[in-house]
């Protein structure tokens, strides 16, 4: 696999699992193995976390992946808190992380260094948390990025408002290191 590659065909996919491209097509087809179509063809693209997913769910060695490290952005206008988190990701957890401070370094940071999970403070008076949100959910070359707000306690419809405006979860400010690295590998399908 090619390193960096976040979505992968279906003879990627074979190779790896050590099947033929068609058995690939089944399971994409019976919705074991999700994915998406390209528009206007029959061709079929499964994100590499879906497929490190359905790898450990049907015990099948990810020996042969070699994922690379998980890109994390920080969307956060507090320099200070961004940066520790920053330096807790890259030290403790051995992500690739970058941090922004506004709602244009985040939209440039986004195309630039396409992360697989952008973590964004509610609270920045510089970021429109909703706008960055949208505008990724809107952009197919981000369609891999999953979006997880820094909120303060939300109550259970607060955070359901925030799911459905199209965020794949949010995290406590009181939130540690450990918190934050089991959400990100929760929203990248990562399973141990």
């Amino acid at each position: 696999m090619a390193k960096g590659k976040d979505v992968l065909t279906t003879g990627d996919v074979a190779k790896i699992c050590h099947v033929a491209p068609r058995t690939v097509s089944k399971w994409f087809d019976n919705g074991q193995l999700k994915g998406y179509r390209i528009p206007g063809s029959k061709d079929r693209r499964i994100p590499v976390s879906e497929l490190i997913r359905f790898m450990k769910v049907h015990n099948m060695p990810t020996a042969e992946l070699s994922v690379g490290t998980i890109r994390i952005l920080i969307a956060d206008s507090d320099e200070k808190t961004a940066s520790a988190l920053a330096d807790i990701l890259q030290n403790k957890a051995g992500y690739e992380v970058q941090t922004a401070r506004s709602s244009f370094e985040t939209g440039a940071a986004l195309q630039k260094f396409s992360p697989h999970v952008l973590l964004i403070s509610l609270l920045s008076e510089e970021i429109d948390a909703d706008s960055v949100c949208q505008g990724i959910r809107q952009n197919e070359d981000l369609g891999i990025t999953k979006i997880v707000a820094i909120a303060n306690q939300l109550s259970d419809s607060e955070s359901q408002a925030i799911i459905q405006k199209g965020f794949d979860g949010y995290l406590p400010l009181s939130a540690d290191a450990s918190d934050v690295v089991r959400r990100i590998e929760e929203v990248t399908a990562i399973i141990y």
